[in-house]
């Protein structure tokens, strides 16, 4: 049914800036966008139904372009030890971290995992998250990955939120695999990738580049094997060290290279000639008290779009507001507010390859959006944590989420 949403101004966020229109109206029919722009020249006729948004703001529907919220499990101890001095290397060389994880999410059922998921990924989407992507690697068997995947297709079957499934075997070597990471590789490579893309399960393919994961040349391993099998990559890179990840993934034609605080200057050439989006995770920069910032100057200076993520994992980034990281975005990695909300919304949705239907609100997209009962835009990076006011829109129809607080 055409619904016209009227009396609201809109943030369009075209051209991943602001793209304000004052005293707009926006005309919706089959979860689609069909028109935008001033109300005095909306077209009435159209529009059998009138829906009046009170004076507020609406912005796109949120993207969470980077999240792992499919786990069994809780780290809270390593929290405590990492603040009595122990670093994430040594935890993870002492059988926590990732492996701490691995170990409850296999043992966890897949109905346990959905209904953990489907808790935390319910505050992601009261605050205005419309689409997210989960990884996978919390498995790292067949079995097990193919249990996660299942469940995050599931999360997009049964709540109203688009989901994007990333397989991320290639996050860590498993127990089984204890030495041997190149036998694992080629066991991701060779079996568990493409049986899972088989069965339908795998949006795209992430791996953990990193001097405590995989080698450049592993990774490299995995991304012909994922472009063999027609799915587009991502990668975590840069995180801990500089070892060229990121310049890997652009070579590639990465959607997404993912952390960067060691990225170089070459690497952010790279990815903007690919036109793989950066996906800054300040979530994790902060629960890890990082000190190596982005190079944010390179990144600016060679045009690469900004998307900002939750990263929400159990382990390092154990965060359920994505307005949070807007935040953190502007205060520590110097963000202005308009840059935030582009990486929320336009940016993070071409960082899952999803910039043409999503992320913006322009004629032909989908109908997610957000109307916020705020005095401007930068409300929403301005303010730390609270329920803001705010009506959800989702495919062109208003969204309650009465069901999931329980």
């Amino acid at each position: 049914m055409p619904t016209l949403w009227h009396n609201c101004h809109v943030a369009t966020l075209a051209e991943g800036r602001y793209s304000i229109v004052e005293d707009a109206a926006i005309l919706t029919d089959g979860g689609l966008i069909q028109w935008i722009g001033p109300h005095t020249d909306a077209p009435r006729e159209a529009a059998a139904e009138l829906v009046d948004l009170q004076g507020r703001w609406v912005t796109p529907g949120f993207v969470d372009c980077h999240t792992h919220l499919v786990y069994g499990g809780n780290r809270s101890g390593e929290f405590e030890q990492r603040l009595q001095g122990v670093s994430y290397a040594e935890i993870a060389a002492s059988g926590g971290g990732i492996a701490n994880t691995v170990r409850a999410t296999r043992a966890a059922s897949e109905e346990a995992l959905f209904d953990g998921a489907r808790r935390r990924l319910a505050c992601l989407q009261r605050e205005g998250v419309t689409t997210v992507e989960i990884k996978s690697g919390y498995g790292l068997d067949l079995a097990s990955e193919r249990k996660m995947l299942r469940v995050i297709r599931r999360l997009g079957a049964e709540l109203p939120v688009t989901t994007r499934a990333t397989c991320l075997a290639a996050h860590a070597v498993p127990e089984e695999y204890k030495g041997n990471a190149e036998g694992y590789i080629g066991y991701v490579c060779n079996e568990l990738l493409p049986a899972l893309a088989s069965e339908g399960l795998v949006d795209a393919v992430d791996a953990f580049c990193e001097y405590l994961a995989f080698s450049p040349a592993q990774v490299e391993q995995v991304f012909q094997t994922a472009a063999r099998l027609g799915l587009p990559v991502k990668l975590h890179a840069e995180q801990l060290s500089s070892l060229g990840g990121s310049s890997l993934a652009a070579r590639y034609q990465a959607l997404s290279a993912d952390h960067l605080e060691f990225m170089t200057e070459a690497d952010a050439a790279a990815m903007a000639a690919a036109g793989t989006v950066a996906v800054l995770l300040p979530g994790a920069f902060y629960f890890l008290r990082e000190t190596q910032l982005p190079p944010m100057q390179a990144l600016h200076d060679h045009g690469v779009a900004i998307a900002i993520s939750t990263d929400s994992n159990p382990g390092t980034s154990p965060t359920l507001s994505l307005r949070l990281m807007m935040n953190m975005a502007c205060t520590l990695f110097r963000l202005t507010p308009e840059q935030a909300l582009a990486g929320v919304t336009l940016h993070a949705a071409r960082a899952l390859g999803l910039g043409g239907s999503h992320g913006s609100l322009e004629p032909g997209k989908v109908a997610d959006f957000v109307a916020w009962n705020i005095e401007r835009p930068a409300d929403l990076a301005y303010w730390l944590g609270g329920d803001l006011d705010k009506r959800i829109i989702r495919h062109g129809a208003e969204l309650t989420f009465t069901q999931e607080r329980r």
